[in-house]
């Protein structure tokens, strides 16, 4: 009996945690492909510490670079990042019920523990603005489970896959 608990329990916790989730929205009117520099928004605040700016900012820039982008200071694209962190209450929980009775009459008795404590989630929002009309072209906002006392490398490690992610559908398909 005590197998098939744990079982339950390694599996629930398992299929609880989520992945990153990306919504996409851009102007459909804008074609893309007259976009070729970038660079930030001078006075951005992401919300983020310094270390984890610089972390996220360099990811953004190998991926929008292997894309086909120039880091300029006369940009075509402008980015600006906000990020935003959240608890959730644990979504998971293992039931237990104790009951008894015949001929109709019975008592039951039931209780939920929660599996997993309180989850921490990130949205991190990335707006690219046309630099000569000041119009936003096209935005992404993600949302992820996040540990928050990780080590530097795991940190590297987690804004690459974010970057990478939120980016896979830029520039859109027309």
């Amino acid at each position: 009996m005590m197998k098939h608990f744990l079982f339950l329990v390694v599996t629930a916790t398992l299929f609880s945690c989520g992945s990153t989730k990306v919504a996409y929205d851009y102007d459909e009117q804008i074609s893309f492909s007259t976009y070729k520099t970038y660079n930030y928004i001078a006075d951005m605040q992401t919300g983020l510490s310094q270390l984890d700016d610089n972390r996220l900012m360099d990811a953004t820039d190998v991926v929008m670079q292997a894309n086909g982008f120039a880091k300029s200071e006369t940009p075509d694209l402008l980015i600006n990042i906000v990020a935003d962190q959240y608890e959730t209450a644990p979504q998971n929980s293992v039931g237990i019920g104790v009951g008894g009775g015949s001929y109709g009459g019975g008592v039951s008795v039931g209780a939920g523990i929660p599996l997993g404590g309180r989850k921490d989630h990130q949205t991190i929002t990335f707006d690219l603005v046309d630099a000569r009309q000041d119009i936003l072209v096209w935005q992404a906002v993600s949302d992820s489970n996040v540990a928050v006392n990780t080590n530097p490398q795991d940190r590297v490690t987690y804004f690459a896959k974010l970057v990478q992610k939120v980016f896979s559908e830029f520039p859109p398909e027309k």
